[in-house]
């Protein structure tokens, strides 16, 4: 059970301030020191505008990655870019991201850096809030693979990551990480397609070793890069089968759906507490405080409030940092608000 009603929380990641996207093009012009100072200067802002939001859980921001997960092929041995396999024109969407070549067997021997992510963040982090990693997980990481003979299919890939983000995960729980999330957006953008039985059975065995070790949740969205979704938005295609997944809260985004599938979180609160999105991260209209409490209330009809958290509906990387300051505080001022006259 969590600690108190209306938890508010986030995903994991918040957008770069403008000097770190330049600064990340001038890295030439950088010593080690000064990148040192750089990564801690933009934790410490992301940490300060979710401190100054109200939040009761916070994240380093994901200020160290590229997206929230292309970044971590840079951990993985095995692989190399495949620029080719990209379109390089057009619309933005998401076969311009990043994919990869599998040259020999997957291996991660310096692990995949969100340990070094959390030490940093509990250096950096104010007492009060709880402090939480994200790590993205092995179905969705082998989204940006491309299958050889080894690897035929994304599912022998995924079983090829799967034992390095569970030895992640296992690390950062010997670290000190008592919140979790466990980022599979891949699995609910699919569920319409592939089999959900078989992505709460890789869900499962990922976490196994750190079940009651920390808090876990799963994030469940419907893409957003560059602000746009790829998955078919509907939660319906997960049920029942992700009723078994073993994990503390369940993290599916709802605004963008506006709210249509609210009413099968009553199904999700028997098993585990929900952290709805009640926040757009793809649109620039700024909640209202008003707003915010509307749709929480909706949430309260089918998730109890001992049981409920409200977050952004994904990570807020592709949102401008001055939108995603407002959103964050009228999200957690409307929170208040609600568990103040509970």
């Amino acid at each position: 059970m969590q600690p108190h009603p209306i938890r508010t929380t986030i995903v994991g990641s918040l957008p770069f301030p403008g000097w770190l996207e330049f600064a990340a093009q001038n890295l030439d012009q950088l010593g080690p020191a000064d990148v040192n100072e750089m990564i801690d200067d933009a934790v410490t802002a992301a940490i300060h505008d979710q401190v100054a939001a109200g939040l009761d859980v916070i994240t380093d921001g994901e200020q160290t990655r590229l997206d929230f997960n292309l970044s971590f092929y840079g951990f993985i041995q095995g692989i190399q870019p495949n620029h080719a396999e990209t379109r390089k024109w057009g619309p933005p969407a998401h076969d311009q991201r990043g994919k990869h070549t599998i040259t020999e067997p997957l291996t991660a021997p310096r692990g995949l850096g969100v340990v070094e992510e959390y030490q940093r963040l509990r250096r950096l982090a104010p007492a009060g809030p709880a402090l939480k990693a994200s790590v993205p997980g092995p179905y969705t990481l082998a989204g940006r693979l491309l299958f050889n003979a080894t690897y035929p299919d994304r599912w022998e890939i995924t079983e090829a990551i799967l034992p390095l983000v569970r030895q992640e995960l296992e690390n950062l729980v010997a670290a000190g990480c008592r919140e979790i999330t466990v980022d599979e957006p891949s699995m609910s953008c699919y569920a319409y397609r592939e089999d959900t039985r078989r992505f709460v059975d890789i869900f499962n065995r990922t976490v196994k070793p750190v079940v009651g070790r920390a808090r876990l949740s799963m994030h469940l969205c419907f893409g957003n890069y560059k602000g746009r979704s790829v998955g078919r938005k509907t939660v319906a295609p997960m049920l029942p089968d992700f009723l078994d997944l073993t994990v503390d809260e369940l993290h599916p985004e709802m605004t963008i759906l506006n709210f249509a599938d609210v009413h099968l979180m009553e199904r999700f609160a028997e098993k585990m507490d929900v952290s709805v999105g009640v926040v757009d991260v793809k649109s620039y209209y700024i909640e209202t405080v008003d707003d915010i409490t509307e749709r929480i209330g909706r949430c309260l009809k089918y998730v109890p409030a001992e049981k409920l958290s409200v977050a952004p509906d994904c990570g807020l990387s592709q949102t401008a940092r001055w939108a995603a300051r407002q959103k964050l505080k009228a999200m957690c001022d409307g929170a208040k608000k609600l568990r103040d006259g509970l």
